[in-house]
């Protein structure tokens, strides 16, 4: 595909495009169908594979044609890694694909990718422009994830793709990406976050992230606790939506990311590819398994220094379970540092087990909770003894806590001692100490999506 060189530079389209948080976080379909209406309209989407069989999906008030294959996939953790293994399969077996996947780490390219490459700053910069363009004067104005799914969608269908990767931004049922007809729907492991726009039980956060099931499409689901098993079964039935729960893990050959957690994941990638009847191999699979690119998913910086993005207290068990398998009793100097409106203590109680030590930066991020008061959970958790869920021998004396002005600061008190590094707490954090490790350039400040 050649490009055209934008009339405003990618840094412009994308401070346009940070603007939009202002609107905040609104949860709904109808703007979303109403950009890509508008996008079909003005000749921003560009038909594909003519030749395709597919039906025309209905999206708003118009008839547009997906020619690709669309693979929808929801839920709290795991969701991010199921979609990159899904993209990895299909381009080892030859497949064209498009994926989107939200937040970034660091850089804003990596949230659209084709075959793998990230989507070029021209792209963003054209395709930002044409959009701004279109919904100048609209009332209610389209959000940050809204334009951003929309500019997925118009860099797909320009490049011609043969298969999408959708991952939910929150929830699933008003997700803006729930606006496109789908080929399967994925609902991976469900627990608590984003509660406040989910709902405070687990059957109301199953219920939202279940949304994403159309009638008559099939649902592939990782195994469920019984109350979010519960309401995932009863609208698949609803809909005459051909369910499977993926029960078993995936043992056929290695896999590029660690921990056993991610061989449930792979099984369910590799059923989800089935259910939409995509061809792939036996040898494709174990190609794409064993190079999956997914960075912040325990990812070994160097021989004594992990990153990993998980922000919640579900995700800080695995967290800790997958610590173990690889480093045994061995403790760790802790880097952490948590959103403010995530699960704090459940995230201390989660991971003091493991830590020897912890380090607490002050980052750039506004939604971050303090250092200090970080400090101060974690000085409770451990006087009162807490003992989280599925850790029998609970928590034994208090790591020593220190706080630190930055990143850079917090990892050069980190590798004067001996133990090795977790570097966790938000996908946001998880991207700035990249960043800071890569010697690049900060990235934007992130959004809730």
């Amino acid at each position: 595909m050649t490009e055209v060189a934008p009339s405003i530079t990618y840094k412009e389209a994308l401070s346009w495009l940070y603007s939009l948080q202002r609107f905040g976080i609104k949860l709904g379909l109808e703007n979303i169908r109403r950009l890509i209406g508008a996008l079909s309209r003005s000749g921003g989407l560009q038909s594909a594979a003519s030749s395709s069989d597919r039906p025309e999906a209905a999206v708003g008030d118009l008839e547009i044609a997906l020619p690709w294959k669309v693979i929808h996939i929801a839920g709290t953790n795991g969701k991010g890694s199921v979609c990159a293994m899904v993209d990895s399969i299909c381009r080892a077996q030859g497949h064209r694909t498009g994926l989107f996947t939200s937040p970034h780490l660091v850089t804003f390219r990596e949230r659209i990718r084709v075959n793998g490459e990230m989507v070029s700053e021209n792209a963003v910069a054209n395709g930002l422009n044409a959009i701004r363009s279109l919904i100048a004067d609209w009332d209610p104005h389209p959000t940050f994830f809204e334009v951003t799914t929309a500019l997925a969608v118009k860099h797909f269908s320009e490049s011609k793709i043969d298969v999408a990767i959708l991952e939910t931004g929150i929830g699933g049922r008003l997700d803006a990406t729930n606006a496109i007809q789908s080929d399967v729907s994925v609902i991976a492991q469900i627990d608590f976050d984003h509660q406040e726009w989910l709902g405070n039980t687990l059957a109301e956060i199953a219920s939202e992230k279940a949304g994403i099931i159309k009638r008559g499409i099939p649902v592939v689901c990782a195994p469920q606790r019984p109350e979010a098993e519960k309401v995932i079964r009863a609208r698949a039935a609803e809909s005459e939506a051909p369910l499977q729960v993926v029960s078993t893990s995936y043992e056929g050959s290695p896999i590029g990311l660690a921990g056993s957690y991610q061989k449930q994941n792979a099984a369910v990638a590799i059923a989800a590819i089935h259910a939409a009847q995509i061809d792939i191999d036996d040898k494709a699979t174990a190609r794409g398994l064993a190079t999956i690119d997914w960075p912040a998913r325990f990812q070994k910086w160097d021989d004594r220094t992990i990153i990993d993005g998980a922000h919640n207290p579900a995700a800080a068990r695995m967290l800790v379970e997958t610590w173990r398998e690889f480093f045994g009793a061995h403790k760790a100097t802790l880097v952490l540092a948590v959103l403010s409106d995530k699960d704090l203590r459940g995230m201390c109680e989660a991971l003091t087990p493991i830590a020897d030590s912890v380090v607490l930066p002050r980052i750039r991020s506004d939604r971050a909770a303090s250092p200090e008061e970080l400090a101060r959970i974690l000085q409770h958790v451990c006087r009162a003894g807490a003992s989280p869920a599925g850790n029998p021998e609970g928590v034994r004396g208090c790591p020593t806590i220190s706080v630190t002005q930055s990143i850079g600061e917090a990892l050069a008190l980190a590798r004067a001692k001996p133990n090795p590094i977790l570097i966790t707490g938000s996908l946001h954090f998880a991207g700035e100490a990249l960043a800071h490790l890569r010697g690049e350039p900060a990235a934007f400040e992130e959004c809730a999506q």
